[in-house]
Formats: C-alpha cells, structure tokens, sequence
C-alpha cells in the first residue's frame, strides 16, 4: 500500500499524502514522545518529519520498505529537535512524562518509566525493535551503526533495564 501512496504522491495527488499522514502520525507520534521524553519536543518533531518526507519523497527507493526510511528520518528530526530545544530549555523545567494508559499493569508502567531513564544509546534501539518490531539489520541501517555494535547496544540496554526493573523476575531474553 505505501509504494502506491508513494507513487500518488509523486504525481502530486495531496489526499494520497493526507493518507500517509493519517495511516503514520500515531505512530510517529509514539516513537517522537518515546525519543524525546516531551510531547511537544515530539509534536515538532512529527511536524518536520512530514515536511521532509513530502519535500523528499522523489528520493525514497521504491525497492526498500517505506516504514525504515520514514523512521530514519522521524529518528533525525526528534535528534534536532532536542539539540534545539536543550539549548533554551529553562534550567529545572521538567520533562514530561508519557501518559501510559491506566489499563496498562504496574510492570508495564515500570518497563516505561525504566526505559525513559536510559540513554538515547540504548533506549532508541529498545524501542525500535521490542515496541515497532523493527529488525536488527533494519535498525542498524536507520542508526547508521553496523549490526554488532547495534546488537551489543540492545544487550547493555536489556542488562539496564533488567537492573532498573529490580533483577531477575524480567529475564534479559531478546
């Protein structure tokens, strides 16, 4: 479906791209605020994100899945956005917290709060592949890292996350 989006979009069919946004934004907007650690850090981010996939969509090859390459470029423009915003952000303010649904049990609630004190290092590679099922290959192509290094990164971050959730009753298994 997104090739043919692609295509429309290309032509210059605007609802084709009204399509892509509204089947995206959720989604975008998940992993932005997962980056980030501030909706509207995440809000700009998303924003951008849909500017340059528009301005550059004539580059996207059509061969490759459409998802990775948005995400490398959600994964850039969350990046700028922070380096942005770290430089004017008033010493003490408080990043907010992702609302996790209230249906969600205590451990799942834990697994985000844990992961949102991890460094970017680990916590976006945790997320790309155990929330958006990302692979391993695909990852390491958005992170611009070879797949060992990506690998290794995935493993220190599980060992964090087993560490900031208490210990053993988490396991570390990929």
């Amino acid at each position: 479906m997104d090739n043919r989006l692609i295509e429309r979009i290309l032509q210059g069919d605007r609802n084709a791209f009204r399509s892509l946004y509204d089947e995206y934004f959720d989604y975008a907007m998940r992993t932005a605020k997962l980056v980030t650690k501030n909706g509207e850090w995440a809000k700009d981010a998303v924003q951008e994100t849909f500017l340059r996939v528009y301005r550059n969509v004539w580059q996207y090859d059509g061969s490759k899945p459409f998802k990775p390459w948005f995400y490398c470029i959600l994964l850039r423009e969350c990046y700028r956005v922070m380096e942005r915003e770290k430089k004017v952000v008033p010493f003490g303010e408080q990043l907010e917290k992702i609302a996790v649904e209230q249906k969600l049990p205590d451990v799942s609630v834990d697994v985000y709060e844990v992961l949102q004190t991890l460094d970017d290092l680990y916590r976006i590679p945790l997320i790309l592949k155990y929330l958006h099922d990302y692979s391993e290959k695909e990852i390491a192509d958005m992170l611009d890292v070879n797949v060992n290094t990506l690998k290794s990164r995935l493993l220190k971050g599980r060992e964090k996350m087993k560490k900031g959730l208490g210990g053993e009753r988490y396991g570390t298994e990929s």
